[in-house]
């Protein structure tokens, strides 16, 4: 079985001023590390035409993401709600995060997806249930077909996530990708879950996430 990273995600703190459509500057992402991951469900697999990078940053009201997806084919649907919400969008390519602010709470966490066209879902998993988050999402979808690869920005309000944000927690957190258009499809995660079938829903196998502090 491959063995799971035990290195943290690491959101850095953001300071500066978002652009006009209110995400930090291309400059500030890189001060975060990236994550990189390219391996299926469970850690096999390797395919580097569908690698993911995930990049975080923090501020005390927001959670920013940035994926940086590569791809072979990608497949989306033509229709969503006019906020852009669509429901089960993981039968299509979606980036996905999943947000633990509480491990003690081990069956509840935070569901967040976005599609290459920009369409997403945010849910609030509860012991298997699922409920609409209502979040406040904010999201920018780019792709880039000459270099194959899609980006995508998240803003998560922080107070969706957690009613008392204390940067010096660690969360627990897991990062996917789903692309193709049928069965056998590429099921692809950060920490993988292991699980005979593909399934994301395996909270004690989500990996780390920090935040690391701000410069005085």
């Amino acid at each position: 079985m491959p063995q799971r990273s035990t290195d943290p995600a690491v959101a850095a703190p953001f300071t500066a001023a978002t652009d006009a459509a209110g995400f930090p500057p291309a400059a500030a992402w890189l001060t975060a590390s990236p994550i990189h991951f390219d391996t299926d469900w469970c850690g096999g697999n390797p395919d580097s035409q569908r690698a993911t990078g995930v990049r975080l940053l923090w501020t005390p009201a927001t959670l920013y993401l940035k994926f940086v997806a590569r791809y072979r084919v990608i497949t989306v649907f033509p229709d969503a709600d006019p906020t852009g919400r669509r429901d089960k969008l993981w039968d299509r390519d979606v980036a996905e995060v999943f947000l633990q602010p509480d491990p003690r709470d081990a069956r509840h966490y935070s569901e967040f997806e976005v599609s290459p066209n920009g369409f997403w879902i945010d849910l609030d998993i509860n012991n298997g249930a699922l409920a609409d988050l209502r979040s406040g999402l904010q999201r920018r979808v780019t792709i880039d077909e000459p270099s194959k690869t899609w980006t995508a920005e998240l803003a998560i309000p922080i107070n969706s996530l957690t009613p008392h944000f204390d940067p010096q927690a660690v969360w627990r957190v897991n990062f996917y990708r789903v692309e193709g258009r049928s069965e056998p499809r590429f099921y692809s995660a950060w920490q993988p879950t292991n699980t005979p079938q593909p399934n994301f829903h395996v909270p004690n196998h989500f990996g780390h996430l920090k935040f690391a502090p701000a410069s005085p």
